[in-house]
């Protein structure tokens, strides 16, 4: 298995489509939207190959949140996904563990919302989930969260249960 790191920028056209459609087939059940697709770009992804063919991503995007009244810059964790036929082979752990040093290397804190299935995955690598209230900032205000499972990697350290305020975005706030 081959991991590539790059910007949006750099993914080619035929990468790009190859990409979206990986998500769109890992995430069939959850229906990943266009909403989805737009949080996981504009920041880095690692691509998981084998003999060329793609069989997992994850992108860091960087997003302010706010933990209590400290706004930290955070890698974002997005659109993490293995191929069905790859899964249980250690792609997903490959994935992860460059995108917690790249988390480690440029952000204060990492953060992600998982599923039931991945939740076993992130805690398993020590990430944290989240206990505290969490809030979004949106046109109208800042609004209660709903029932998410924010997960984080502190850089830095942070009290899990504060408050969690993130950044608008458009679908899913977290």
């Amino acid at each position: 298995m081959e991991l590539r790191t790059l910007p949006t920028a750099d993914l080619t056209d035929d990468e790009r489509a190859g990409l979206r459609g990986l998500l769109d087939e890992a995430f069939a059940d959850d229906r990943f939207t266009d909403d989805d697709w737009g949080h996981a770009l504009g920041g880095l992804h690692v691509l998981a190959t084998r003999e060329g063919a793609l069989v997992g991503h994850a992108a860091v995007v960087a997003r302010q949140l706010l933990v209590g009244d400290r706004t930290l810059r955070t890698g974002y964790v997005e659109a993490v996904a293995v191929a069905a036929h790859a899964r249980r082979q250690g792609v997903a752990g490959a994935l992860m563990a460059e995108v917690e040093r790249l988390v480690r290397g440029g952000y204060e804190l990492g953060a992600l919302a998982a599923s039931t299935d991945g939740a076993a995955l992130y805690e398993a690598r020590g990430w944290t989930r989240w206990t505290g209230p969490l809030r979004a900032l949106t046109p109208a205000g800042v609004v209660d969260g709903d029932d998410s499972w924010v997960y984080v990697l502190p850089v830095e350290p942070v009290d899990p249960a504060l408050p969690l305020t993130c950044d608008w975005r458009r679908g899913s706030l977290y």
